[in-house]
């Protein structure tokens, strides 16, 4: 049997151990990326894990996963940009599609060269992604060797033009 004091402390012991007890889910709550490539979330289609993988310095292939979390209608990549004071080239060799709730891994394709000076492991690219949708997402992609993880990434196929 509880003494009267002991009963008295029970509800301030109580009190005081909530504001411990609930923050044990902040970190829980939020997103934890362990790879190596960045993320953009902020429009329709995510940006997932976009890197540049590059074996000479001076070349890479963009790669990312690009996921539509549309449940109705499909969206299409349509170009790839660097961003205004990037001094890269980047050449998309095709639009593609992603359908609705689907994803597309770009590193299957080798379908994103970038050529420039600063496209060597260790720095990073902005480049700007634009989508049929109109949505238009900016991500600043490291630039990684082409070694453990992405060794088996295969440079991309088409010849990148001068960015406009």
């Amino acid at each position: 049997m509880l003494t009267p004091v002991r009963r008295r402390l029970a509800p301030l012991a109580v009190v005081l151990l909530l504001p411990a007890l609930g923050a044990c889910n902040y970190q829980t709550d939020q997103v934890y990326q362990p790879a190596v490539g960045v993320n953009n979330r902020d429009g329709v289609v995510d940006v997932l894990a976009a890197v540049v993988v590059s074996s000479t310095d001076g070349k890479g292939t963009f790669v990312a996963s690009l996921v539509n979390s549309d449940l109705e209608q499909p969206d299409t990549l349509t170009g790839i940009a660097p961003a205004e004071g990037t001094d890269a080239q980047v050449q998309l060799s095709a639009p593609i599609e992603i359908a609705p709730e689907g994803i597309v891994n770009l590193a299957d394709s080798g379908a994103v060269s970038v050529v420039g000076e600063s496209i060597a492991p260790g720095g990073f690219v902005r480049l700007v992604l634009t989508f049929q949708s109109g949505q238009e997402t900016e991500v600043n992609a490291p630039v990684v060797d082409n070694a453990e993880e992405f060794s088996d990434i295969q440079p991309a196929t088409p010849s990148p033009s001068a960015a406009p």
